[in-house]
């Protein structure tokens, strides 16, 4: 684990008094999502490219925000349909799983290599369900373990989880995240 401490150094001097706060960084030699992925028996692929005209990731000083991804499998196809009518909690909760595995894909491809990531700061999980169904978390729980399976604590993040009416070509979730990483 890394642990940041903040404090404030008061240095008293003979021509004024001054307050700095110095960061130490104390660093996990045991933090490996890299190999944490090869225990999982998750490889990573080349992410798909964007269908439109958008970007795969933007980065603004230590934040990356990675565009929506769907269900995307390795063979090429979509976890397609509703939750509530065509697909049960655990199909969602697979399809959450597969659109973790891509955005990790975007987030290797960005950063070169996992360890980099500080922090999973913010995870926005859409859903493709009927009016009638509220198990939405549930179903983006396949993301959010993903992602604390990958990075352990640092994995853990606000999230929100909401039913859409549709999504793009039916597909049955679509994920978005922010991540914070080193600079």
């Amino acid at each position: 684990m890394v642990f940041v401490v903040m404090g404030v150094i008061s240095c008293n001097t003979a021509q004024k008094d001054t307050n700095k706060e110095e960061e130490v960084t104390v660093i996990d030699e045991n933090y490996d999502p890299e190999a944490n992925l090869k225990e999982l028996g998750i490889v990573l692929s080349t992410p798909s490219a964007p269908v439109a005209n958008y970007v795969n990731a933007v980065r603004t000083g230590n934040l990356i925000f990675l565009a929506g991804k769907g269900p995307l499998k390795a063979d090429g196809e979509n976890i397609t349909g509703k939750l509530g009518a065509d697909l049960t909690i655990e199909e969602g909760y697979e399809a959450a799983r597969i659109t973790g595995i891509n955005q990790l894909s975007v987030l290797k491809a960005e950063l070169g290599n996992l360890n980099k990531v500080k922090r999973v700061v913010k995870v926005k999980g859409m859903v493709n369900a009927t009016p009638d169904f509220t198990d939405h978390p549930k179903v983006i729980n396949g993301y959010s373990d993903l992602m604390v399976a990958v990075f352990g604590e640092k994995g853990k993040h606000a999230r929100a989880a909401i039913g859409m009416g549709s999504l793009p070509s039916n597909i049955a979730v679509e994920i978005d995240m922010v991540v914070e990483v080193e600079d």
